[in-house]
């Protein structure tokens, strides 16, 4: 149909360059056509827009997830390589200790300490979880939609309140 933008079969070019939302020529206007023509004109141009806007804003969230998903596999292969590394600072209290103490206490105040630090962080980690709410705000908003909608629906369904 000539003058009304079609939607692109696809928005990514094959050459693997940025995505690009096509633009077409606005098509000459006739003066003579009906507001029925030029409305519907309107209307699908705004139609086209929004899609626009709606790609441009899935191709703009999908590129930043990439990046942040990018980012957390740093950040995970610094924590894996961190809790490898305290394996070797806890050995190496025990063998400070160790030239104190006998080795066998050494290791084994270590290993209380461990075990105290675990428990300690269980603790607040079971107190944070305990801190959790159910969302009021949104569950009453929620009913509050629906007792509308059921409200609306048996107005509109009631053939007394059509006649009025």
């Amino acid at each position: 149909m000539p003058g009304v933008p079609q939607r692109p079969a696809s928005s990514v070019p094959a050459t693997g360059a940025r995505p690009v939302i096509p633009l077409t020529a606005e098509p000459i206007v006739d003066p003579s056509e009906s507001i029925g023509a030029l409305v519907k004109d309107a209307t699908v141009h705004m139609s086209t827009l929004v899609r626009s806007e709606i790609e441009l804003a899935k191709l703009e969230i999908t590129e930043s997830v990439k990046t942040g998903v990018r980012g957390a596999v740093f950040f995970i292969g610094a924590a894996v390589i961190g809790l490898f590394s305290m394996f070797f600072f806890w050995f190496m209290v025990g063998e400070i200790l160790a030239i104190w103490l006998p080795r066998w206490l050494a290791f084994t105040i270590v290993f209380v300490a461990m075990l105290l630090m675990a428990g300690l962080l269980a603790l607040l980690g079971l107190r944070k979880v305990k801190q959790i709410r159910k969302p009021e705000r949104t569950i009453s908003s929620l009913t509050e939609t629906a007792a509308t909608l059921k409200s609306a629906a048996t107005h509109s369904s009631d053939p007394s309140a059509a006649a009025r």
